[in-house]
């Protein structure tokens, strides 16, 4: 098994879950952690970012191209 190694940071929740949906259905190995701190009450995914994804390096590339069409089909709408 690969180590996993921090792919990107993502914004927010809705692209995550979106990301993490699109990852599954290719059967890309990952995983999701988010900056959330019930002890701050969220206050650091204000300025982290939500969270990253986590994935072994050999997904880097196609993990990066799938976050980069999310993001500009979302600036399109």
């Amino acid at each position: 098994m690969e180590d996993y190694s921090k792919i990107a940071i993502l914004d927010n929740e809705v692209e995550a879950r979106l990301i993490e949906s699109i990852l599954k259905e290719r059967e890309i190995p990952h995983m999701l952690r988010s900056y959330h701190d019930t002890a701050y009450d969220g206050l650091f995914q204000t300025q982290k970012g939500w969270g990253e994804i986590r994935a072994p390096e050999s997904h880097e590339e196609e993990i990066l191209a799938i976050i980069d069409e999310v993001r500009e089909t979302a600036a399109r709408s």
